[in-house]
């Protein structure tokens, strides 16, 4: 199993729940939407604010990205509610 090391950033109201704006995760998630139910699973906040039920935008590298969307070691993930004021 490969494992990654990842840096994960929030921002906004998924910033706030979490209460930090940026973490180093090690994953052995293939995919953007795999690491974020390896987040959901760690109960709450993450659970709240991440649920499948909600919307919430993801980027891989700065760029928007999908669930499908394959992971590499080093790369920042973002998580975001869909509209963000600056």
């Amino acid at each position: 199993m490969t494992t990654f090391t990842i840096t994960v950033r929030y921002f906004a109201s998924i910033r706030e729940a979490v209460g930090q704006g940026q973490e180093t995760v090690r994953t052995a998630a293939p995919t953007l939407g795999a690491l974020r139910d390896e987040l959901i699973a760690r109960g709450q906040p993450w659970a709240g604010c991440l649920a499948r039920g909600r919307a919430v935008r993801m980027a891989l590298n700065q760029v928007m990205a999908q669930d499908a969307t394959p992971l590499a070691d080093g790369a920042e993930a973002a998580f975001f509610p869909p509209v963000t004021g600056g």
